[in-house]
């Protein structure tokens, strides 16, 4: 890491700088675990084809390492609200005007719900623990339902959820530590340790490309300080420390959690479990411990995509504010003040998900954000590097390209791995969303209808 030594410059309207190394590394990890691990593991286990799925893990973390140092560097010369929105904005605006922002916002329309798809597709498959064999109807119902009650309770004015972010925080430690402690209880090592004859020969890389999609998934969230950037202390050097901290203890925590779990029954059964912390818990503890697991991770998974929603809402509705994006976004609700529009988009687009496959849900939200965020940002970063070489880095890429370099492969690698379906549909979308820019920007009289407006927000505060 290399540190500047220039003062730090002094923002207007600046939050107090109050998050440190230990609350920012608390705050990154808080959104990388919630339900993720407790529904992929059989996902990663089938796509590896044995025990030899902890390299999942591992290829997943050498890409969020490398890709969060890509974070480390915008974020610590950029640091505010926005992320992606505003270092986009801030790269490409000299060529494209706001296309890529723009771009940017209308896949998160699609990202983030489906996202929080995820969540809901995973509490139902929990719940059939106590409700076994329900059919596809009553399923998908349910899904419908949840998505429905977690759209209702943000429908109101919420002034801070950090007692539930706490809460979530607590029960996701409980459940990785319990269930953990329940494989270990209950630990053979000829389950977890041997590997099925000829598991490395052609097919290897095939699996661990839909391997390293559900690693990179249970990783996001490895950013979340790169967003809050104006309330870390110092975030030359916090920023990089907490995205690295973070990555390397949940790498830990997801190789434990694994290996404990592939030390209780047969990788076949673990592959086709739908509830498998509470396999694991019910054959280590019995039912009733299963039971309370189960309670747990169900509640984890409701209150992720509560806050998950209320986060992501604020999203477009800020880029519309900004003018950036659709007007309609920047409406607010006419008595509680909340985006409503915004709520009510991603809410019926986290209900639509819910009736796609958990693999398939997890490929679309990848594919659809890779090109427009994950490569994109790459770009960004080499474009500043010219474009605004006197913009203040308070840390600068370590080896910079190398990480670039890495973290382009493995988006790419991922990308090509992606399911066809997916890849369609996320390309659709994209596709629209260059139709609707272009009667935005007619309409706004902006690029490439009107003249590029160049405004350098970040080397004129300094």
């Amino acid at each position: 890491m290399q540190e500047s030594s220039a003062p730090q410059p002094v923002r207007d309207n600046a939050f107090h700088r109050s998050i440190g190394l230990f609350s920012g590394t608390a705050i990154n990890m808080t959104q990388m675990c919630g339900i993720g691990p407790f529904i992929t593991i059989p996902i990663m286990v089938a796509a590896m084809g044995g025990p030899q799925a902890v390299i999942g893990w591992i290829a997943g973390a050498i890409l969020a390492m490398a890709d969060g140092l890509v974070w480390a560097e915008l974020g610590a010369a950029m640091p505010g609200s926005g992320g992606t929105y505003v270092y986009l904005r801030e790269a490409f605006q000299y060529r494209t005007g706001k296309l890529m922002p723009f771009l940017f916002i209308w896949t998160m329309l699609l990202a983030i719900p489906l996202l929080m798809s995820t969540g809901i597709i995973g509490m139902v498959e929990y719940l059939e623990f106590f409700v076994p064999n329900l059919g596809w109807w009553p399923l998908h119902l349910i899904s419908v339902a949840a998505t429905a009650i977690v759209t209702w309770l943000l429908y109101r004015r919420i002034e801070s959820v950090r007692a539930i972010t706490i809460a979530l925080w607590i029960i996701m430690l409980v459940s990785v530590i319990g269930v953990s402690a329940a494989g270990f209880s209950h630990f053979h090592a000829g389950y977890a340790f041997t590997y099925p004859a000829g598991v490395f020969g052609g097919r290897f890389f095939m699996g661990l490309g839909a391997g390293l999609i559900i690693g990179i998934y249970d990783y996001l969230g490895y950013n979340t300080t790169a967003y809050i950037g104006d309330e870390l202390r110092n975030p030359g050097r916090t920023m990089p420390g907490t995205i690295i901290v973070s990555v390397i203890a949940m790498m830990v925590v997801y190789l434990l959690l694994n290996i404990s779990v592939l030390g209780v029954a047969p990788w076949q059964d673990i592959a086709q479990s739908k509830s498998v912390a509470s396999l694991v818990v019910e054959r280590s503890w019995g039912h009733l411990a299963a039971a309370v697991m189960t309670v747990l991770i169900i509640v984890t998974a409701f209150a992720s995509v509560f806050t998950g929603l209320l986060g992501g809402s604020r999203v477009p509705f800020q880029a519309a504010q900004d003018k950036v994006f659709l007007s309609v976004f920047a409406r607010l609700h006419t008595k509680h003040g909340f985006p409503h529009v915004a709520l009510l988009t991603m809410g019926v687009v986290t209900a639509i998900g819910t009736f796609f496959d958990l693999t398939e849900v997890i490929n679309m939200l990848l594919a659809a954000t890779i090109i427009v965020q994950s490569i994109a940002q790459i770009a960004a970063l080499v474009v500043l590097r010219k474009r605004q070489p006197n913009l203040e880095r308070p840390y600068k890429q370590w080896l910079y390209p190398v990480p670039c370099v890495i973290a382009l492969l493995g988006w790419i690698y991922v990308y090509v791995s992606a399911s066809t379906l997916s890849l369609i549909l996320s390309g659709l979308w994209i596709a629209v969303g260059l139709v609707v820019f272009a009667a935005w920007a007619k309409l706004n009289q902006s690029w490439p209808f009107g003249p590029v407006e160049i405004s350098e927000t970040y080397l004129g505060k300094q």
